[in-house]
């Protein structure tokens, strides 16, 4: 059993600041990529920042210069620090992880129930 908790969303207004944090907890023993994804009320789902365990990270333009994402595979926690938030950054916001809970098993796509971020003055 695997969950994901996401931490951190709420209300701030335009360009201001808001910091996430996901933490994966149960049965893992390695944890590879992990991402955030938002979906804005009637949209779908999209990207906002991964990070592979190597570090290396990718963002779409929308959100790149703005955010940032981290991990602290000590801690199996991800992070996404967002800066100059904008009312179109409002959403549901997801974090995501692949995994394996054992050496034997094949890696699994798991997901968080979300946070919800506003943008509003």
């Amino acid at each position: 059993q695997v969950q994901l908790v996401e931490s951190g969303g709420g209300l701030v207004q335009p360009g201001g600041s808001l910091r996430l944090s996901c933490a994966c907890s149960g049965s893992i023993w390695m944890i590879y990529n992990m991402g955030w994804y938002r979906q804005a009320p009637g949209k779908q789902r999209e990207l906002v920042a991964t990070i592979s365990r190597g570090g290396s990270t990718n963002y779409p333009d929308s959100v790149k210069d703005r955010f940032t994402i981290s991990r602290d595979d000590a801690k199996n926690t991800v992070y996404l620090q967002m800066n100059n938030l904008n009312p179109e950054d409002t959403a549901v916001y997801y974090c995501n992880a692949d995994l394996k809970s054992n050496w034997y098993s094949r890696s699994m796509d798991y997901w968080g129930s979300g946070t919800l971020v506003t943008v509003s003055s």
